[in-house]
């Protein structure tokens, strides 16, 4: 009995062994794999979110970005570490769902997929069981509520954070024209003008950069009509921008909390549709706003008043995707002279429902977002500007629209994006 006793006892600890350790081991390796694939995913989502591909009126360009997203989805994946050692380009594949559908060109999805099957086991290896297999799969989102609403007819709005006080009007910014930015019914991109990415202004049909409406950017005396690429400031108080107080970079010591909304984040999320509600600042300011943004921007960008300070948009790719260049004042350590997916000169600015021709008044409705590039060459002089030498160049990364109708529980995304970037249910 003594024998019998002892013989399955051995069995009886060797299968609690590999109950205990191997069973373990194996979940752990999962949780990792799917911490892997989600942040693959979501990485090469973010690809389509600020490359401009999502917003362009062809609805053909999301396919030039698959081999970029192919490609961030697996650097990022191949850095995790699944079951004790990183992922193999071989154990990662990427794929886009429904690729050949126009509402997945225009809200694309992509599905990261990682694999090991070589999982080392300890205590089954007494069965003869001498490896696992492992693995997990994630598929996230691009979400532009403009083209969406364009396709279906329903849209649900988005709400990014880090937004800029600057209100936009619903008018192209780029060319002396009354055309809007969005139908402002319904949010959906302008389809009688052309795809706006990847324009800017100052250009061929608009001379100046941007800078602020009213007179000398101080809306108290009055708010003036609105015109191409003139922004109105934004309230800046808890309801509307308030200033941050966090996270703020050295440079801006000193600043006003204008300022400092530009420089910094500002915290509260800004969403765009039925339930907006936000004010152009009225308060007296002075004659000194649009150098105060100048300097702000500037904060912001990392320029220091020489060329190739600021990052740029990359002009030696096809575009879109729309690329990015690292200048040498980067914060990111190694990243100087590289693409980069984002940068601190891609920033979000409200579109405000307006009138040809009639002043706005408090409160103004949001009715979609322009994501711009500050100082896309890099190489242009801050201030800038002939006639009033404090403008910003500015060029259109992206356009997400909602309208005035948009309801519903708003989508936050990615943060500062207006294209929200997003974790779904696997197709």
């Amino acid at each position: 009995m003594i024998v019998l006793v002892a013989v399955v006892m051995l069995f009886v600890v060797g299968a609690m062994a590999a109950l205990s350790i191997d069973v373990v081991t194996l979940y752990t390796a999962r949780s990792e794999a799917q911490l892997a694939a989600d942040a693959a995913a979501l990485a090469a989502a973010r690809v389509f979110a600020n490359s401009g591909v999502t917003s362009d009126a062809s609805r053909r360009t999301t396919r030039n970005a698959r081999t970029l997203a192919t490609t961030i989805a697996t650097q990022v994946a191949s850095q995790n570490v699944v079951g004790g050692r990183t992922l193999n380009t071989g154990e990662i594949t990427v794929t886009f769902p429904n690729q050949g559908d126009p509402a997945f060109d225009t809200n694309p999805h992509v599905t990261v997929a990682v694999q090991r099957t070589d999982l080392p086991t300890f205590f089954s290896r007494i069965w003869g069981r001498t490896a696992n297999t492992v693995g997990a799969s994630a598929t996230a989102e691009a979400y532009n509520p403009s083209d969406a609403n364009a396709l279906n007819g329903t849209t649900i709005p988005v709400a990014p954070i880090c937004v800029k006080p600057w209100l936009l009007p619903n008018i192209d910014p780029t060319k002396n024209t009354t055309n809007p930015i969005f139908v402002t019914s319904t949010g959906a991109i302008w389809t009688q003008n052309p795809s706006l990415v990847d324009q800017g202004w100052p250009g061929p049909s608009n001379s100046d950069g941007l800078y602020a409406g009213c007179l000398f950017g101080d809306c108290s005396g009055g708010i003036t009509p609105p015109a191409a690429g003139v922004y109105y400031p934004g309230a800046i108080d808890a309801a509307d921008f308030p200033a941050p107080t966090q996270s703020l970079p050295s440079c801006s010591a000193g600043f006003n909390s204008y300022q400092l909304a530009i420089a910094g984040c500002v915290p509260l999320p800004i969403t765009c549709g039925a339930n907006s509600s936000i004010n152009i600042d009225t308060t007296a300011y002075g004659t000194t706003r649009d150098a105060d943004t100048v300097a702000a921007a500037e904060c912001l960008i990392n320029y220091t008043n020489a060329p190739g300070t600021s990052d740029s948009i990359d002009t030696a790719t096809t575009r879109p995707p729309l690329q990015f260049v690292a200048g040498t004042q980067n914060q990111v350590a190694g990243a100087v002279g590289k693409n980069v997916m984002v940068s601190p000169s891609l920033v979000t600015i409200p579109v405000i429902n307006t009138t040809t021709g009639v002043s706005p008044s408090n409160p103004v409705q949001v009715i979609g977002f322009l994501q711009v590039f500050l100082n896309p060459l890099a190489t242009q002089a801050l201030p800038y500007g002939s006639t009033s030498p404090n403008e910003i160049p500015a060029t259109i990364i992206n356009m997400a629209g909602c309208g005035t109708s948009a309801t519903g529980q708003p989508i936050l995304g990615n943060g500062a994006s207006p294209v929200a970037v997003r974790l779904i249910s696997p197709p």
